[in-house]
């Protein structure tokens, strides 16, 4: 009996010609799975030392900071510099991993949903263990404001107030570039026909 070859199928198809463009879509919850292959993928690329442009895609209402971070140390090590193009939702997780893309190389959809929050735990341990979620959450804070001054240039006190107050935040594309946390809305003329 002969064994059927397996036949690619239209999304193996798109998804290989997205890979040798460089491109990769973020898309969905930020969770182990969906942070690992797009790792995988920046380090994949960075065993090639040939210059080259690589292009994330997010899409992405957040999930797991942990993971985000590890995403974000990952960007920052790459060889090569990372456009990131934000569609839809760019929220919590996702905002992070957006603004961290190489500068000049951060383009946002006019229409994309975007929100920037405090990190938020739900704590319902004994108070041993509050006190030590709480030193965590604020190491995380810390964090967080680090990696949105690097991305933006602003000082901590403007993150604190523009991005980071008690309620979520809630952003326009235009704003967005107001506060130097994307270079280009898409459709714009960029000069790069992007």
């Amino acid at each position: 009996m002969a064994t059927r070859k397996h036949e690619q199928t239209a999304e193996d198809r798109i998804n290989n010609v997205l890979l040798d463009s460089h491109m990769f879509f973020l898309y969905g919850d930020i969770e182990e799975e969906n942070i690992d292959r797009c790792i995988k993928w920046i380090e994949y690329e960075n065993i090639d030392p040939k210059d080259k442009l690589l292009t994330l895609y997010v899409n992405t209402s957040g999930g797991d900071l942990y993971q985000t971070l590890a995403l974000i140390d990952t960007m920052r090590t790459s060889k090569h510099p990372i456009r990131t193009i934000g569609l839809g939702r760019i929220m919590s997780g996702g905002f992070l991993i957006f603004i961290c893309g190489t500068k000049g190389e951060r383009y946002i959809a006019p229409n994309a949903g975007i929100m920037c929050h405090q990190l938020s735990d739900d704590i319902t341990d004994k108070y041993h263990d509050i006190k030590s979620a709480v030193k965590e959450v604020e190491n995380c804070n810390a964090r967080m404001v680090n990696i949105l001054r690097e991305a933006t240039g602003l000082s901590a006190l403007k993150i604190q107030a523009k991005l980071l107050p008690a309620s979520d935040v809630y952003l326009t594309a235009k704003e967005l570039i107001q506060l130097n946390a994307a270079d280009y809305i898409l459709g714009e003329d960029d000069g790069t026909g992007t």
